[in-house]
């Protein structure tokens, strides 16, 4: 059977570890690109960067961040899906058959929603680069509508119908809605403002998520009010659906200042919020509500690699599969009649009452457990789902109970009618009395439960437009031996003037606005990887001195801002008593091994035919020691070293 540390590890690919992130990013996701075709999009611009460039369009941009998109998704989702769809332009696709044969008048199916391709990916470039040499090329392409606007209704009626075709069930499904007009329609009607109202809202039912794009004009803002706060909701929690909301209720984030910044601004919004979890939430006896969660810090790693094989003709993905072989059997035996014991020596094996509800395990016999027990060892016999014990004074909830990344929760409206109501009055009580809950979670069906501080959040919002949701943090709280005592019996505190100095340079340095954003900071070792991936993907030339590591700091401008700031901080530490208390624990220098070998043993070795055995050190460490060369290769070190022993 298997050993200690395997047997009670269930397998279950539906049911793993929260902790294996694997379950939630393996799930596909689906990006539709809906691109306003409108004659302002297709208007040349000159590029702000660089006046001897070609003039550009929005359209060329929104294209190119598209197929930029695209390329970073092949290497780090290669299961996801992606289609382009244009509005706003002549060249229709109501008569073409297949995928998006039903999309509506004055819109064009570029590129059908399908799995990542790299021959669909040329496409779009060979069109970019066919703009690039001819700026008359997209307008040619995609004609614009001159005397009308398609309606907004009809622009998500057929993302609807497109996304409906051609992405799987299963996945996250989003449309990034990218545009410069603030008002799509030539007239401003209350019929068509409901109308897309209502089509948007049947494509949110659908598990569509829109994301907007909007690009600002040269001389003013993209003004929201004038259509899209009516339309575009906000996620956020109502106490009721008639309540009069903030027009601005749309983040400034996805309000594009400079066209080269759509690229950076999609990178922030290309990866889904995929939820790690939905489960109920029981308030208490009868009273329950669905929540979601959500992990707010998750390592991004090298994708697994995979085996191929050649069939001839082309090259398919071998897909792996376990299978339990029963050896007397000599075939493949059910899954549900593996049991699981641990290996404790030669005892008698007896199964004949594995299937009883009550299997008395004799003296030297092997106690076996079936997969639904061991899952319950480990569960304690409960489903998945929170259920509400208590409450505590904030103040309670100290700093170091925050023994590992929280979670993020959310109501889920569609597991239970009325949870964002009664989340929300949960919410707001908490803030309003300063306290936090406490509660027993099990987020997943083969995970472990564990005591929990319900932490209430109040959505806020700063001067640069971002914003903190409304919504509690589950914080795992520890067990008694998971803080120990700090081996510091007594610590030494920096007197006033020191902690000025140092606050002064800090300041100098700390992120303004919305502080520090990890998407604009990619994981160096991780990008790197990517960019060599990509290069190999589409057949180009990598070059690693075009390779950019956004994590290396500027040091020319923090001497610039800070240099004097942090000299007269070192100097006032140099002059403070307190810090030459402090001891600093210097590395250990690491021991070289030692490679020295006895004349007698590479005599022996010799003459038996196994010097080979030694490594190139150790023989170089023998020819050193009879003054010989130790230049050359192994069969070369050797050869010599036989040379010395024959004349010796």
């Amino acid at each position: 059977m298997a050993p200690y540390d395997d047997w009670n590890r269930v397998e279950d690919e539906d049911d793993e570890e929260l902790q294996d992130a694997s379950s939630f990013e393996a799930k596909k996701d689906v990006i539709l690109f809906c691109i306003d075709c409108c004659p302002s999009m297709l208007e040349l611009r000159e590029d702000p960067d660089d006046e001897d460039a070609p003039k550009k369009c929005h359209l060329y941009a929104a294209l190119d961040a598209a197929m930029q998109i695209q390329k970073k998704k092949i290497i780090t989702g290669p299961n996801d899906s992606a289609g382009i769809l244009l509005y706003n332009t002549t060249k229709s696709s109501e008569n073409k058959k297949g995928q998006g044969s039903e999309i509506k008048p004055n819109l064009y199916l570029y590129q059908p929603i399908g799995p990542l391709d790299v021959a669909k990916i040329q496409d779009i470039r060979a069109l970019l680069d066919a703009a690039k040499e001819d700026p008359e090329e997209l307008r040619r392409m995609f004609p614009p509508l001159e005397d009308k606007r398609v309606p907004m209704g009809d622009v998500f009626t057929s993302c609807n119908w497109v996304i409906r075709d051609g992405a799987p069930k299963t996945a996250s499904k989003r449309v990034f809605l990218i545009s410069n007009q603030d008002q799509p329609h030539l007239t401003n009607s209350q019929q068509l403002i409901t109308s897309a109202r209502t089509t948007l809202t049947d494509l949110m039912q659908a598990g569509v998520t829109v994301e907007p794009f909007f690009i600002n004009a040269e001389e003013e803002q993209f003004d929201l009010n004038k259509f899209y706060s009516h339309v575009l909701m906000q996620n956020a929690f109502a106490e009721d659906e008639d309540e009069e909301k903030d027009p601005s209720v749309l983040p400034e984030s996805i309000s594009i200042a400079r066209i080269g910044d759509l690229l950076s601004q999609m990178r922030f919004h290309e990866v889904p919020k995929r939820a790690q979890f939905s489960i109920p939430f029981e308030l208490g006896a009868g009273l329950t509500i669905g929540v979601k969660g959500y992990g707010l810090v998750t390592e991004q790693k090298k994708g697994g690699y995979k085996y191929f094989t050649d069939l001839g003709d082309r090259i398919e993905a071998v897909v792996s599969k376990t299978v339990y072989l029963d050896q007397e059997l000599e075939g493949e035996m059910d899954r549900s009649n593996v049991f699981y014991g641990m290996s404790v020596g030669s005892q008698e094996e007896k199964t004949e009452d594995i299937t009883g509800s009550v299997r008395p395990v004799l003296a030297g016999q092997r106690p076996f457990y079936t997969a639904d027990e061991v899952r319950s060892f480990r569960t304690l016999g409960l489903e998945p789902g929170i259920k509400l014990l208590g409450f505590k004074d904030r103040s309670t909830l100290a700093f170091e109970d925050n023994v590992k990344h929280s979670l993020f929760i959310y109501p889920d409206e569609l597991s239970y009618s009325g949870s964002k109501r009664t989340f929300t009055a949960l919410l707001k009580t908490l803030i309003k009395q300063d306290k936090i809950a406490l509660v027993l979670a099990l987020t997943r069906r083969n995970s472990s439960p564990l005591f929990c501080a319900l932490l209430p959040q109040e959505e806020k919002a700063d001067d640069a437009g971002w914003m903190e949701p409304s919504g509690f943090h589950l914080i795992t709280l520890p067990f008694a031996d998971d803080i120990r005592a700090a081996t510091v019996q007594e610590g030494y505190r920096a007197p006033t003037s020191l902690e000025e100095a140092a606050y002064a340079w800090i300041t100098k340095l700390s992120l303004k606005g919305s502080g520090y954003q990890p998407d604009s900071y990619p994981n160096p070792a991780l990008a790197y990887h990517n960019a060599q991936l990509e290069a190999s993907a589409f057949q180009e030339e990598f070059d690693e001195e075009d390779f950019e590591d956004l994590t290396e700091p500027n040091v020319d401008m923090i001497h610039k801002r800070a240099g004097k700031l942090m000299k007269d901080w070192k100097l006032a530490l140099l002059d403070d008593e307190s810090s030459n208390m402090v001891s600093v624990v210097s590395a250990g220098s690491k021991r070289k091994a030692d490679v020295s070998v006895d004349e007698t043993e590479i005599r022996s070795r010799h003459e038996a035919g196994t010097l080979a055995k030694y490594t190139n050190e150790q023989l170089k460490a023998f020819l050193k020691s009879k003054g010989l060369s130790v230049s050359g290769k192994k069969a070369d070190l050797l050869a010599r070293i036989g040379d010395w022993l024959d004349d010796h």
